[in-house]
């Protein structure tokens, strides 16, 4: 069974940065091409952050509109791992946050919660006013 460990979680101040890890280990992890970010607010629903097909290269990296320009999704694919580096944080991005695995063929890009079947326990990231 795909293991998906996450770290670098915390409270910081509006404009600060913050750096997610979320290393993968375990069962078909080799298949589990695409990788990345949930989060999940007080009250609403789990929303993609960001996403990477992890073969596929940066071409084929997703985005929420909310972090464009803000955060940067990077990969290690010797270590099965990826990265959200996140900058200027704001309040609205207080949430859990919760990475995820699939397995995905060629190119595809599958952005919605459903794809996705094996999930980190979450990580909470808090950000002050």
């Amino acid at each position: 069974q795909v293991r998906l460990e996450e770290s670098g979680g915390g409270s910081v101040e509006t404009g600060g940065s913050l750096r997610l890890s979320c290393a993968a280990s375990g069962g078909d992890t080799w298949k589990r091409h695409c990788m990345g970010w949930f989060r999940q607010a007080p009250g609403k629903e789990r929303e993609p952050v960001a996403i990477m097909n992890r073969v596929a290269g940066t071409s084929r990296t997703y985005y929420d509109p909310s972090v464009t320009g803000r955060f940067t999704l990077d990969r290690n694919n010797a270590a099965n791992t990826v990265y959200l580096q996140m900058n200027n944080l704001k309040p609205e991005d207080t949430a859990m946050y919760y990475c995820a695995a699939a397995q995905c063929s060629g190119i595809r890009l599958p952005i919605s919660r459903g794809d996705y079947d094996a999930w980190g326990q979450g990580i909470q990231v808090t950000v002050s006013s």
